[in-house]
């Protein structure tokens, strides 16, 4: 089969990462970038993933052959004749919707604009461009070339038939997305996780426990489960009703904070930015950061053959 030739515009780490599952999948990647001094760095991070890939045997080509497939450029008129491009760039509104504008000088009217953002709303992304009906919210998990989750989001404008060929794209990438049909700030993930990280900062800082006893709970819990089933399923595995009582008991209890913690405040502005520089909410030598990210990438590979292995299809279709 004759895959689609797919654009990325950024190569940072994630921008990385989503161009070796792109690669992975076997189609021919072209990668706008800003400054092409950094080809080089990003070329060897790449090769490397490709290099789990095959050796987790996820892989069957030889990584030194995928890359070929690979073109870094930073001429946006090399990405015509493209039907998706993804952009993974900073967190930023103008320098999203920049991009968008000079992808829209050289896309055909029917190419898909994919945005990986964590949280801004595609609505906002996609207001005032040509033709905001193709532009899509395209949410990958860290690290995208290993984990199973995507999110596709559909803004105000966003017209669904553009959604469906995105699910059904990221499928024959080996995701299992999940699709909104409607914008909303934070998406499914983000906002259930923002909301767990609210009540956790709540329980330490009020002295109900501290980080290593909130860490340990949820890991011990909620980790033991949730790769199996989701929330709902899980609800219907250990009886519904019981829920509801804790529901009432509990809700008016929760932490609604609508300001960021002063601890998280205080930890950024003192230049923590966790394993990447050895200065987190725990201690950390450059060594023991360093071991910390192998084994979450060790980890993320066994998570992801034990996802598979109890997915809802291989459970209900044994």
């Amino acid at each position: 089969m004759i895959k689609k030739r797919i654009g990325t515009v950024g190569l940072g780490l994630m921008g990385s990462s989503i161009a070796t599952c792109i690669l992975a999948a076997g189609h021919e990647v072209t990668s706008l970038v800003k400054d092409l001094s950094i080809v080089d760095e990003a070329r060897q991070r790449i090769l490397s993933f490709l290099e789990q890939l095959h050796q987790e045997g996820i892989l069957n080509e030889r990584p030194e052959e995928v890359v070929k497939r690979h073109t870094i450029t930073d001429d946006v008129t090399k990405m015509a004749g493209h039907e998706v491009v993804i952009e993974s760039i900073i967190e930023n509104v103008d320098e999203k919707k920049s991009v968008y504008k000079k992808l829209e000088t050289v896309l055909s009217p029917t190419a898909i604009i994919g945005s990986n953002t964590s949280a801004i709303p595609v609505t906002v992304l996609q207001s005032g461009l040509q033709y905001p009906e193709r532009v899509l919210g395209i949410h990958w998990a860290e690290p995208a070339h290993i984990t199973r989750f995507m999110e596709v989001i559909c803004g105000k404008d966003s017209q669904l038939e553009y959604a469906y060929k995105m699910v059904e794209l990221a499928e024959s990438w080996g995701k299992e997305p999940s699709l909104l049909k409607k914008d909303i700030r934070g998406f499914i993930t983000n906002r259930i996780m923002y909301a767990m990280l609210r009540e956790a900062f709540y329980l330490v800082e009020n002295g109900y426990a501290t980080m290593e006893d909130v860490d340990r709970s949820l890991r011990n819990d909620l980790g033991y489960w949730i790769t199996f089933a989701g929330p709902f399923r899980f609800m219907d595995l250990t009886g519904i009703p019981a829920y509801l009582t804790v529901m009432k008991d509990l809700f008016p209890e929760l932490s609604n904070a609508t300001e960021a913690p002063a601890f998280m405040e205080d930890l950024v502005s003192a230049g923590a930015k966790g394993v990447s520089n050895a200065q987190g909410f725990y201690p950390y030598t450059p060594e023991s950061a360093e071991r910390w990210e192998e084994k979450f990438i060790e980890f993320s590979y066994d998570v992801r053959k034990l996802a598979k292995k109890y997915s809802s299809s291989s459970i209900e279709n044994p």
